[in-house]
């Protein structure tokens, strides 16, 4: 089985549309300007995780049919990408009440400790629901089934930022969801992939994230094959946006499967 990835959400932290707005984006009635918070769901023929848990994370799964998941991978810690985090507890279920593994950067893990601290290895004495959960820090490459993990530092302008790439079946694909500014050591483990995910807010420049300047440039100095932008916000229209993009590079929505 192939590497596949599908866009859990594709939205910034307020999603889209957002709360009591009436622009064009807001209000559209196409399906792919309906945006959740940002997150990924990633297969291959022996593994099946998330990449960030964002707050809607429980209907995306109902929506999207996702019934496995073994392990968790966190970007960092911004509520957007992690407020979801306790419904990993129904994969405990499902998964025959093994404890499950989250990776993430030290710094991401310290803080999903002060964030969740009631989530552990151990069940609760009075027998109450929570999530089994191993938090592993990690600075360097790993494995989830078949798939190798490479985090790649970036910079947001905040917390350490990690976005990851992923290799099976001789393939390779990366995802950044957050970061105004890509380290020339994590663009040299990028350049040359089959698929790049990337942050792209919206066209006006952002102090944390990229604007669409900013990820056609990084884009272009990574060469992949194919390229696809997430995490927009409501000004983003998606058939107009789309117009304005080079060939090879398109915009995500809710939902996309990609197969590597």
């Amino acid at each position: 089985m192939s590497l596949t990835l599908q866009f859990v959400g594709t939205g910034t932290s307020v999603g889209v549309p957002q709360i009591g707005c009436r622009c064009a984006t807001c209000t559209s009635t196409d399906a792919r300007d309906k945006r959740r918070r940002s997150g990924l769901y990633v297969r291959s023929g022996g593994a099946a995780f998330l990449v960030d848990t964002p707050p809607e994370l429980r209907l995306a799964c109902l929506e999207l049919g996702i019934k496995r998941v073994d392990a968790v991978v966190v970007t960092h810690a911004h509520m957007d990408h992690v407020a979801g985090f306790d419904d990993v507890r129904r994969f405990n279920t499902l998964n025959g009440g093994a404890v499950m593994n989250c990776y993430a950067a030290p710094e991401t893990v310290r803080e999903m400790h002060r964030i969740f601290p009631y989530i552990g290895t151990q069940a609760n004495k009075l027998g109450l629901y929570r999530p089994l959960v191993a938090f592993r820090s990690v600075t360097r490459a790993f494995r989830i089934g078949d798939v190798k993990v490479v985090p790649l530092p970036v910079e947001h302008g905040g917390p350490r930022t990690n976005g990851y790439l992923f290799e099976a079946d001789g393939r390779r694909a990366a995802y950044i969801s957050d970061c105004i500014s890509i380290p020339p050591a994590t663009m040299r483990k990028l350049r040359g992939v089959d698929v790049m995910v990337l942050d792209c807010l919206r066209e006006r420049e952002h102090p944390t994230h990229m604007n669409l300047a900013r990820a056609r440039a990084a884009l272009a100095a990574i060469g992949a094959r194919r390229s696809f932008l997430i995490h927009m916000s409501h000004d983003v229209k998606h058939a107009a946006f789309s117009r304005r993009l080079p060939r090879g590079v398109k915009l995500a929505y809710d939902g996309l499967k990609v197969r590597v």
